[in-house]
């Protein structure tokens, strides 16, 4: 049996994505002293991607732009916990999202940002200290609604410019 391969449209547009949400959210961070980490919108782009390309765009840009933004950003002890972070965050976004109803939408989008909350909250407290982990929890949901309000009105919009010219 072949295993069935990409379209070049799909690759293409997640490579955009993935670039476009590393450039925003690099220019848009807000380093956190007091948890070694930063408040960017790399949630946005995640959950813009999840939305409109489903599960597998997700866990791609999710995983890649998480990866790419702290190797750029001077944060490299979070890169490969990004990588898995943001990843699932996008994964579990797209796949929650499949019935495309608003509750379905929210309900993604929510868990999305506990699971990056969460993750974030082990990484720092492995990294350094409870401590950290506990400092870090109210700017990684602050971070992720932030996250999940701007992802909506650009999801909106381009839903029926990407769905109005097929996947």
């Amino acid at each position: 049996m072949l295993k069935k391969s990409l379209p070049l449209k799909q690759i293409v547009q997640m490579a955009l994505l993935i670039a476009v949400n590393v450039a925003v959210a690099r220019f848009l961070i807000i380093p956190v002293p007091m948890t070694h980490g930063n408040i960017n919108l790399c949630d946005a782009g995640i959950f813009i991607a999840a939305l409109l390309f489903g599960r597998k765009s997700g866990l791609l840009v999710g995983g890649l732009s998480g990866f790419l933004l702290d190797l750029i950003s001077g944060y490299p002890q979070y890169m490969f916990f990004s990588l898995v972070i943001h990843g699932l965050e996008g994964f579990l976004a797209g796949w929650l999202n499949e019935s495309s109803r608003r509750s379905s939408l929210i309900a993604a989008m929510g868990t999305g940002v506990l699971v990056m909350v969460a993750g974030y909250f082990a990484a720092d407290t492995l990294l350094y200290q409870l401590q950290t982990g506990l400092i870090g929890i109210p700017t990684n949901l602050f971070q992720g609604v932030v996250g999940g309000l701007v992802a909506l009105p650009v999801y909106y919009r381009l839903r029926s410019r990407v769905f109005s010219h097929g996947k």
